[in-house]
């Protein structure tokens, strides 16, 4: 294969792609967001987090779809068996690749339309409600009875989008672990 080729062949977008997909969310779920936590005033997590996440979703949506587009087909000692959605979607693919990546998706795609504006527009009630209430939301209780309400929908809500995320974090390990025997 002469130098130039490469850059003609999927392989090295796919593995880049898979390295920017579990890279961030690792260091989002695990590191960037607890950190920002506990070192941000809430006002300010709630500001940087309302910034970050819409970005950090449409990544997690749009990097398994690169990654579909961009399998490597893979030579055999007697075949080439496919590569790109016709690889993924292959018989031989469909638990370690299609599953995966199709996970990666639909957790992606479930955070970026419903659960990421749904919990934002569940912030900005509580944020009204502590007007009306003269109280933070994080408070100490007792609460009024509509800002206990905004927040069990907004727990309910930011823990449904971190399982959900978890969930497709899995599915990055488990198809690094796919990728990982494809080299060896």
């Amino acid at each position: 294969m002469s130098e130039g080729s490469i850059l003609w062949s999927p392989a090295p977008y796919h593995i880049i792609s898979y390295g920017i997909l579990l890279g961030t969310t690792t260091f989002q779920s695990f590191v960037g967001g607890i950190v920002a936590f506990k070192a941000l005033p809430r006002p300010q997590f709630a500001t940087l987090q309302q910034a970050t996440f819409p970005i950090y979703f449409t990544m997690q949506t749009a990097l398994p779809l690169v990654l579909a587009l961009t399998f490597p087909a893979e030579r055999t000692a007697i075949s080439t068996r496919p590569g790109s959605l016709s690889g993924v979607l292959d018989a031989e693919n469909r638990l370690h690749v299609l599953t995966p990546l199709a996970t990666m998706l639909i957790s992606g795609l479930l955070n970026v339309v419903y659960l990421g504006p749904a919990t934002t527009q569940c912030m900005r009630e509580r944020k009204h409600q502590e007007t009306r209430d003269g109280k933070k939301s994080y408070e100490p209780g007792p609460h009024s009875q509509e800002m206990q309400l905004l927040n069990k929908k907004f727990e309910y809500l930011h823990g449904a989008s971190s399982l959900v995320n978890l969930m497709g974090w899995v599915a990055m390990l488990w198809y690094g672990f796919y990728l990982g025997d494809r080299l060896s």
